[in-house]
């Protein structure tokens, strides 16, 4: 008797809060929207450099480096083996970059929930001042003598 595997599906993994990322388009995804971050890098468990920087580039290339100088951070995800989503005791979410006895760990300074929310309220106030220079009746005179057509 043969089974038919093509009716087998496997659900895609679902992580919430914890857990370790390999693919590469998931690692990019989460990583792309962190803003501020607060880094520490370890080699073999030591502490090699940390400080705070600002994520302005994710990407996966084989050829392009991951870069953190300046306080700006370009990440390549193919800089590193897989990335490890946990809270801290202190419920600090961090994302750890691992490969071989490297990790960069990554901790949010920023929320994009607050983000998202003063870019609502930036584009609502905006919408309100188009608005009003739509709606006002200005009067616009043009001189003939400056008008080219």
């Amino acid at each position: 008797m043969s089974s038919n595997n093509s009716n087998h599906r496997v659900s895609a993994p679902c992580i919430i809060d914890n857990g370790i990322l390999v693919n590469k388009r998931d690692m990019q995804r989460l990583l792309i929207d962190l803003g501020r971050v607060r880094y520490i890098h370890t080699q073999d468990g030591q502490i090699q450099s940390q400080g705070e920087g600002y994520i302005l580039e994710v990407f996966a290339d084989h050829q392009r480096s991951t870069l953190v100088a300046n306080h700006s951070i370009y990440l390549n995800v193919f800089s590193f083996d897989y990335l490890e989503l946990g809270k801290s005791s202190c419920e600090e979410t961090y994302f750890d970059l691992v490969n071989e006895g490297r990790h960069l760990r990554l901790i949010p300074l920023s929320n994009p929930m607050q983000e998202e929310t003063s870019r609502n309220i930036n584009a609502a106030a905006f919408d309100a001042v188009m608005d009003q220079v739509l709606s006002s009746n200005w009067d616009v005179q043009v001189d003939d003598d400056d008008c080219p057509f």
